[in-house]
């Protein structure tokens, strides 16, 4: 696996490289060992999957507040998305920042985003399956969200949503002097 800095602090791609041979292929998807070498500290401890049937469903902006702030790997395990990632940490170099990418079950591609981002995505393709490697575990009265469409972030959807739940339909724009992170 490669690990390359993806525009916010401490955000990264990781790209795969997978063996391939007549079985198919098999890849690592996240190494303790490689992620130290790189200055991250991270260690996974919970999974989740985000099973999600129609094109066009958006969950997010998602993030927890400290102390129960959470950094996350995500990978697109079937289907594609369009992934989000905006920088709250008013300390960031990269405060107030937004970085989009694609996944799909056919790249190579995860996105890790750090403790401190907020973190939401949009369905390109029915049945599209999200699997999120977790940093620490969800703690309800600390989930926290923001407007997918706050015109103060600078984010470029390419498709409005046709499925999103009332609470994160919910969200009001984010207050960067009230609400940002440490």
């Amino acid at each position: 696996m490669r690990l390359e800095p993806a525009g916010i602090d401490g955000a990264w791609f990781i790209e795969l490289e997978p063996q391939r041979d007549e079985r198919g292929e098999f890849a690592r998807t996240w190494c303790r060992d490689v992620f130290r070498e790189a200055g991250i500290d991270f260690e996974p401890v919970q999974c989740n999957i985000s099973r999600n049937p129609i094109k066009g469903t958006l969950r997010g902006l998602h993030f927890q507040r400290p102390p129960h702030g959470e950094a996350k790997m995500v990978q697109c395990v079937r289907g594609r998305i369009h992934d989000v990632a905006v920088d709250l940490r008013r300390s960031s170099p990269t405060f107030g920042a937004a970085i989009a990418t694609e996944l799909s079950c056919e790249g190579d591609r995860l996105f890790f985003i750090p403790n401190g981002c907020a973190h939401g995505f949009l369905t390109l393709e029915s049945g599209s399956d999200v699997f999120y490697y977790m940093g620490a575990r969800y703690v309800a009265g600390s989930a926290a969200g923001l407007r997918w469409d706050d015109s103060s972030i600078d984010l470029a959807w390419p498709a409005e949503p046709t499925l999103i739940s009332d609470r994160d339909a919910s969200f009001g724009p984010f207050n960067w002097t009230r609400d940002a992170l440490p």
